[in-house]
């Protein structure tokens, strides 16, 4: 017998709550197959089987929030049975529909290729329908069939899917190799003749004045986090507007060499890429307060989080040691997590190691913003957009300039006022002067 327990996925985690199970009690599963989706106040994950087995014993039911290391199902061997103490209580779980022929996982396979079970010849015990069968049919390399027509949605987008009655063959994917996201299914209009069947299977809107929407476990989280941050963390700004002159030249130069293919770099890149090499000489600024052990961490990786937001909330990969990395490679990078943050498909290293954070809203047309903490790093900096502005010259001419302004916001606990204005200082070198970089 072997336990299956909510694992962690986060530093800080301590529950997820189960979204939907993914086999039934009585399934036959193979190591590394995924049992049920959960959510925690980041990103969704699927829990895979960690040996095979049947399912057994399953103590949570969809909706749940479990603690993390709590005991949530078991795998029992064939002829094996659960102990007495293992014993409950019958959990209903509805696991997805089979067919009738299909294992549960052929049949979550199938859902997600766009296969129809009734066309595949089922190759396992009784004629029963297996992921290989699935597999192969949706290539087109057994029994002849043509290569069936892929579905790819992220969970969240299956989700809004269902609760929509929509379907995803319809719905064009603007993610990553067409893959359909959470904001195509919000964005997706029916056909007039299949709209009022739609409409009809939404939940009207409660009577009134507003509109009742419910606290995701997302939403919630990000709610207490912040709000303990701003009640504990005595909370210090400072405020600088930047000459961009040199680094907009720097990234036209740049982007010049690049091919028509690759992205553009972008000043979120630049930015990061001098806030990296100005934390090598200010440790205070890249460090964690662990309240439990009275202590302050001084990091020796900088890792930067770079804050995107989604639908429904707002995450912070983070990029890993980008003091070592070249702003193409931090562009391409923070690219990356950004496509795959929205597209629900970070993994929980991605958003673990922090150590100081980056929010950069400046392409929304904000001029200047506070950004609140993300515990336990100490500090955060907040990037309003560029924007030409007339400063005077060495002459005390006025010359138009593109200036940018960005606010550090820094724990007071652990950063003192002279430690932070001598890193911002040095950032503005970092930025005005980019060769500085260099030496």
């Amino acid at each position: 017998m072997k336990e299956i327990i909510m694992p962690k996925f986060g530093f800080t985690q301590e529950t997820a709550e189960v979204v939907a199970w993914l086999v039934g009690e009585g399934d036959v599963v193979e190591a590394g197959d995924p049992l049920l989706e959960v959510t925690t106040d980041k990103i969704n994950m699927e829990v895979e089987a960690p040996v095979d087995g049947i399912l057994a014993g399953v103590r949570v039911k969809v909706g749940d929030v479990v603690p993390v290391t709590e005991i949530i199902a078991y795998l029992l061997e064939p002829g094996e049975s659960l102990p007495q103490d293992a014993l409950t209580g019958p959990v209903v779980v509805e696991a997805p529909p089979t067919g009738g022929t299909a294992t549960p996982v052929a049949a979550r396979v199938a859902a997600d290729l766009g296969v129809d079970l009734t066309k595949v010849s089922g190759s396992g015990s009784g004629g029963r329908i297996t992921r290989q069968d699935v597999e192969g049919f949706a290539t087109g390399a057994k029994n002849g069939q043509t290569p069936a027509e892929k579905v790819r949605a992220t969970p969240a987008a299956r989700r809004i899917a269902r609760e929509r009655s929509v379907d995803l063959v319809q719905v064009a994917g603007s993610g990553p190799r067409g893959r359909i996201q959470e904001a195509d299914v919000l964005a997706f209009q029916p056909a007039a003749a299949d709209r009022g069947l739609v409409e009809a299977a939404i939940e009207p809107l409660p009577a009134g004045d507003y509109r009742v929407v419910p606290m995701t476990n997302m939403r919630r989280s990000i709610g207490q986090n912040l709000q303990q941050s701003w009640q504990q963390a005595p909370h210090i700004m400072f405020q600088a507007d930047i000459d961009m002159t040199a680094v907009e030249a720097l990234l036209v130069k740049g982007n010049h060499r690049l091919s028509p293919d690759e992205p553009k770099i972008t000043i979120t890149a630049a930015v990061t890429r001098a806030v990296a090499w100005t934390l090598q000489d200010h440790p205070w600024l890249n460090s964690r307060l662990v309240e439990s052990e009275n202590e302050i961490h001084l990091m020796s990786h900088i890792n930067i989080g770079i804050a995107v937001a989604l639908e429904d909330g707002l995450i912070v990969p983070v990029v890993k040691d980008a003091n070592m990395k070249g702003m193409k490679r931090l562009n391409e990078e923070i690219r990356d997590l950004a496509v795959r943050a929205r597209s629900n498909q970070l993994k929980p290293d991605d958003i673990s190691g922090g150590t100081f954070s980056i929010s950069n809203l400046g392409m929304f047309g904000v001029d200047r913003f506070t950004a609140i903490i993300n515990p336990p790093q100490a500090a955060i900096l907040a990037v309003g957009r560029t924007k030409s502005m007339f400063v005077p010259d060495d002459k005390g001419q006025p010359v138009v300039r593109p200036i940018c302004n960005m606010t550090l916001s820094a724990d007071h606990r652990v950063v003192d006022g002279a430690v932070a204005a001598r890193f911002m200082q040095d950032l503005r070198l970092a930025l005005e002067a980019p060769e500085t970089m260099l030496l």
